[in-house]
């Protein structure tokens, strides 16, 4: 579904992502994993259109389609969702007011009926505005908005950050949830474990190059990977 072909970006003089190349089909769950700073945040802003940085070689292609110039809004169009790090909700608006907004009634697409589904907790806070809702609902509103649009692949930027031991197990079941519908979920995460649980295939960053890819299994009995590039002891 999702592929990155050579992929280069930078900030200014700055390069932080190096000739990157990686897949996510529909039904897998890809996690991007790497210490702070090696440019993980940076490949999915990259692949979204988000402004900074900038892409300067290299491909993306969406179901075969090229997402060369087209903006931010284009690319969600092709059926790519994002879940930004930090949730990014609206302080004033209230749980209704953020999917409503989404809600398009496009072939393919979700209702607020099917989020609600998914997230009980958000229907008991339907009211609630983005500033009242707990950290763990503010993630689940972040979840719920995404799939509005009806995503093919979900970028997913550190989505347990933050969150209690219960809530990361939540995400972590809403994610094979996702998988089993046939969502294909570029997932960066810092939680190792967490993404190691949800995860089919893992690939490292270090300063923007990809150096690492395989099974969860493999990763977690290669000590040297594990603390080479993730400081795992």
């Amino acid at each position: 579904m999702l592929e990155l072909k050579g992929l280069c970006a930078s900030y200014g003089e700055a390069k932080v992502l190096h000739a990157v190349s990686l897949e996510v089909k529909a039904g897998e769950v890809v996690a991007l994993l790497g210490r702070n700073g090696m440019g993980k945040t940076s490949l999915v802003r990259t692949v979204m259109g988000l402004g900074a940085p900038l892409k300067t070689q290299g491909e993306i292609f969406m179901n075969g389609v090229s997402l060369e110039g087209m903006p931010a809004f284009k690319r969600s169009q092709e059926r790519i969702g994002y879940v930004p790090q930090g949730r990014r909700l609206f302080a004033s608006l209230s749980v209704w007011e953020h999917l409503s907004v989404l809600d398009q009634g496009k072939q393919g697409a979700w209702t607020i009926d099917q989020v609600f589904d998914t997230f009980p907790r958000l229907k008991e806070r339907i009211n609630h505005r983005g500033n009242q809702l707990s950290g763990g609902e503010r993630q689940m509103l972040a979840i719920g908005r995404s799939l509005m649009i009806g995503p093919k692949v979900l970028l997913m930027d550190e989505p347990t950050e933050g969150l209690d031991p219960v809530m990361v197990e939540l995400v972590e079941g809403v994610l094979t949830k996702l998988k089993a519908a046939g969502l294909g979920i570029l997932l960066v995460e810092q939680n190792l474990y967490s993404a190691l649980a949800a995860a089919d295939r893992v690939c490292i960053l270090e300063a923007g190059c990809l150096v690492w890819g395989g099974l969860p299994s493999e990763l977690i009995n290669n000590e040297e990977i594990l603390q080479k590039y993730l400081g795992v002891h």
